[in-house]
């Protein structure tokens, strides 16, 4: 038995642990106990236990402290050792476009897929065209020219094989380049006499003139992309239900649709108003969704901000390093074409970079910049320090996605400024030999996704997948960023590893400090969202087997929405 001034002191802590919650007068729903719960809490990073009311915590502590709480209504979950962490907070995907491929012809390479040549792609795309109508668009996603056998891009020659009636496309694995067949290009006006759009390029046969096929960045592919038919409105919505699910089985609580147009954002509110998106998400403007997002006139369709979230303007100032268009300061180590001094080229001039960011910068809004190359990032930061200087603001919270090859001058530069990066991570695991080898070389390639120097410099930072680019599994990214092993095997920068801690905050609570959602998510805290993961073993107990971790179950707002088999 207790001693009598124990006993009230353990009284007296219940007490405050029901101060705590939203409602103090009822026993909470549920009373999780036996674990080990990694809260990301400064304030108490490690628990046993926890309590939820509603879609909110209600409290953390020991075992004894929750079944103390509890009431005869309460449902008690044993977890049996197991790890409890926050809800995973998707620092940097597009949901929109993971729906958009799962009706396409998967063309990617090992690790992913299994399209390891030209023929391979080619006989994938005939297959995927017969099960359509005789007219139907022929779409594929995820080739890799640096992984095709050729080491090559696929061509309009190559497209035509597969059909010369209708139009044929094949979508680059990092979304920033497309090959196109002739009749694409013929329906969408593209021919020898088409100009180079700005932050694009028609590439073309150096013999005739004539457009090869592959067309590099979305400027380029705009008039193409225009023309392609879309699904109906209910295949976009089951398609956005299909995606939702299989982030909830990554342990994602919060997703992100990183280029969220009008016609996207409806689809989304769609599927979240059917009850069919589980999950929550922050949507990016782009394109016709910036100006009335600036104005504060976005239609989100009543959707509760808790679950559809209005994040940072898009912008894009440079595309891929894999792709070879990311801009960079200092040559490609392999010649592009040829061309020894070839650096890539910026998708925006940085004048016009510097007119954007002091627009929406103006209005109040936060903004989320693509940058991977150097000098792209060197343009960013840029257009920030000028958009502070016409209106300064103590928290900006500017965003570099990618921000992969950052240099410390630049992590430096970030934390006077207040911006912060969001490392593609996964990039190291990926594309890291290719990295070293091909696209910028060994000591470039041992500074990608910099997260140590960022940590080093007290920049706060988060990790993202960039999913469908690579498949979304968070526990491999965080993985990645702890490990830094590429798919090759071997250790590429050690250097910038860093503590799984590091890495699980930078998956919860940095993620959602970014997109300013700290005060709700990103930590298990009395008051904030029940939103939880169970996983098989802690990520600081495993450092080096985070991938092998499995999610057995995800919670949002208290509700499971996904349980293992």
């Amino acid at each position: 038995m207790k001693p009598p001034l124990a006993r009230l002191a353990g009284g007296f802590l219940a007490l405050a642990l029901l101060a705590a919650a939203p409602r103090a007068h009822a026993a909470p729903d549920a009373i999780w106990v036996d674990g080990v719960v990694l809260t990301l809490d400064a304030a108490r990073p490690r628990a046993r236990a926890l309590a939820l009311e509603g879609a909110r915590i209600a409290a953390v502590g020991s075992s004894q402290e929750m079944r103390a709480l509890a009431g005869p209504d309460t449902r008690v979950v044993e977890l049996g050792g197991r790890c409890v962490v926050p809800g995973f907070v998707d620092a940097h995907s597009h949901v929109s476009l993971g729906a958009g491929i799962r009706r396409m012809a998967d063309l990617t390479a090992p690790p992913i897929g299994a399209v390891g040549n030209v023929e391979a792609a080619v006989a994938a795309l005939r297959s995927h065209a017969a099960g359509l109508p005789a007219d139907a668009w022929v779409v594929g996603f995820g080739y890799d020219d640096t992984l095709l056998a050729e080491g090559r891009h696929l061509d309009r020659a190559d497209l035509d094989r597969v059909a010369t009636d209708r139009p044929v496309l094949a979508i680059h694995v990092s979304g920033h380049l497309y090959a196109a067949n002739g009749a694409a290009l013929a329906l969408a006006g593209i021919d020898r006499d088409t100009p180079d759009p700005p932050g694009g390029v028609i590439r073309r046969d150096p013999v005739s003139g004539e457009p090869d096929g592959v067309l590099e960045e979305m400027a380029a592919a705009l008039p193409l992309l225009s023309a392609m038919p879309q699904p109906t409105r209910a295949e976009r919505v089951d398609d956005l239900a299909a995606v939702a699910l299989e982030y909830a089985a990554r342990g994602v609580t919060t997703a992100q649709d990183g280029a969220t147009g009008l016609a996207s954002l409806a689809d989304l509110v769609a599927t979240l108003d059917a009850g069919r998106f589980p999950i929550r998400v922050v949507v990016l403007p782009v394109g016709d969704a910036v100006a009335p997002a600036t104005r504060g006139e976005l239609d989100t369709g009543g959707i509760d901000a808790a679950r559809l979230h209005v994040g940072p303007v898009k912008l894009i100032a440079d595309g891929s390093i894999q792709g070879f268009t990311g801009y960079l300061r200092e040559p490609y180590h392999t010649p592009f074409r040829g061309d020894a001094g070839y650096r890539g080229y910026p998708t925006l001039t940085r004048e016009r970079l510097i007119e954007q960011v002091g627009r929406v910068h103006a209005s109040g809004l936060q903004l989320a910049i693509h940058g991977n190359g150097d000098a792209a990032i060197d343009d960013i930061l840029e257009a920030f320090e000028r958009a502070l200087e016409l209106r300064p603001s103590g928290d900006l919270r500017g965003i570099v996605i990618h921000a992969q090859m950052t240099r410390d001058d630049q992590l430096e530069r970030m934390a006077r400024l207040g911006v912060t990066p969001s490392f593609f991570a996964l990039h190291t695991y990926y594309w890291g030999d290719r990295h070293r080898e091909l696209f910028i070389g060994p000591e470039r390639a041992r500074r990608i996704s910099p997260a140590r120097s960022a940590l080093d410099r007290g920049v706060r930072f988060s990790l993202h997948t960039d999913a469908p680019v690579v498949p979304m599994d968070v526990l491999r990214l965080m993985h990645a960023a702890a490990n830094r092993r590429t798919s090759g095997g071997e250790l590429l920068g050690p250097e910038q590893r860093i503590a799984p801690l590091d890495a699980l905050r930078a998956v919860t609570l940095d993620a959602a400090w970014q997109y300013r959602l700290d005060g709700d998510r990103g930590s298990i805290e009395p008051g904030k969202l029940a939103d939880l993961v169970v996983l098989s073993a802690s990520p600081l107990d495993r450092p080096g087997a985070i991938d092998g971790i499995r999610v057995l179950e995800t919670v949002v707002g208290g509700r499971s929405v996904y349980r293992a088999p």
